[in-house]
């Protein structure tokens, strides 16, 4: 580990040069490339120095030890040993989870895809719900939200809700909600307040860049309709809508929230290309080794990743098997606790890996 920090180091002052050089600023693809390698680094380079100081300070405190000296003094030279053994130990458990190798798509920008899933129209209230919660912990966050596609149901809540989320790492806090969420609660509608169990699935995908995925204009076929409207309401009278079909995979992304066909189109060929960019990612995942993967991860979208039992007021993870007691609070988007956890634990499991 330390071979590594000492090359990451030299690689660091390297590029503090650089990034100076005028030859370089005037190269402004290069030099961005270079400044953003400098800033990924740096927080590195600055633990491991804060590190090699306080290794260097034991081992003088050590070396003191073996000289003559009285007892008050060496009672404090014990209390320093002692407080800078357990610095120089945390250090070394930080630098360790530092060098865990990062995901390029950290910082991304993403779009959530929620779906009601199996139990009907209390289904589509749960994705409603989750859309909400989604777009309160992207409020607690300072992140802006912006609706891509919903397909309402007759009852409130959502057949499927496609929507983006921006703001500077979005995709590293938000990655590990991908799954099927689980709901346990009487429906308003049950009159002998049975206990209903429904679904919805979340998919999060990091917005596909320019430089991520080129898409040949002659793999698309674009279609124009006329919008069918929420409940008969808003109807345009122009073929604004907008289905785009990418021929090679057979993805189709339809939008016809706004009233101008350019900007569903826009909004299509954002969605399409995330799609094809998180297609393109699944097959590499698939190609590593399955004792390889993280056991959180961005999650299976096939499997039940939580349950939300009202009764109970409770929010239980499965994946790492934590219970939480304030569903209320959950549900207005008060989930940075358990994301905490999940981050936690892929660390860790990352951290097995590496180690």
């Amino acid at each position: 580990m330390l071979e590594k920090l000492s090359f990451i180091e030299n690689k660091y002052k390297e590029l503090s040069e650089k990034i100076i050089d005028p030859e370089v600023i005037n190269n402004i693809e290069e030099w961005q490339k270079l400044v953003k390698e400098h800033a990924d680094i740096e927080p590195i380079v600055m633990k491991y120095r804060e590190y090699t100081k306080a290794q260097t300070t034991l081992e003088e405190d050590r070396e003191m030890m073996k000289e003559k000296l009285d007892d008050e003094m060496r009672e404090l030279l014990r209390d320093e040993i002692d407080h800078y053994e357990k610095k120089v130990a945390k250090l070394e458990d930080e630098l360790r989870v530092l060098l865990i190798p990062k995901d390029p798509n950290d910082h991304k920008n993403v779009i959530v895809e929620i779906r009601a899933g199996a139990g009907g129209d209390e289904a589509g209230l749960f994705a409603g719900d989750l859309f909400r919660m989604y777009s309160r912990y992207a409020e607690r966050q300072g992140w802006s939200v912006e609706v891509m596609s919903t397909s309402s149901q007759g009852v409130g809540g959502f057949k499927e809700a496609i929507f983006m989320i921006k703001g500077n790492g979005a995709y590293s806090r938000l990655k590990y909600e991908s799954g099927v969420h689980r709901v346990q609660r009487v429906p308003t509608t049950e009159s002998s307040g049975r206990i209903h169990t429904s679904t919805s699935t979340v998919a999060v995908l990091p917005e596909a860049e320019d430089i991520d995925i080129e898409i040949n204009p002659s793999d698309l076929q674009i279609d124009v309709f006329r919008s069918s409207g929420n409940g008969g309401q808003s109807v345009n009278t122009t073929d604004s809508a907008v289905r785009i079909t990418h021929i090679p995979t057979g993805l189709v992304v339809s939008c016809q929230d706004e009233r101008s066909q350019h900007k569903n189109r826009d909004k299509a060929m954002k969605i399409l290309k995330t799609r094809l960019y998180d297609q393109m990612l699944s097959e590499q995942h698939d190609e590593i080794a399955e004792a390889r993967r993280s056991q959180v991860g961005s999650g299976d979208r096939s499997e039940r990743i939580r349950t939300y039992n009202f009764p109970q007021g409770r929010i239980t993870d499965h994946r790492i098997n934590v219970t939480v007691h304030q569903l209320e609070a959950f549900l207005d988007g008060e989930i940075d606790d358990m994301i905490d956890r999940l981050i936690t634990s892929d660390q860790a499991e990352k951290l097995k890996q590496v180690g």
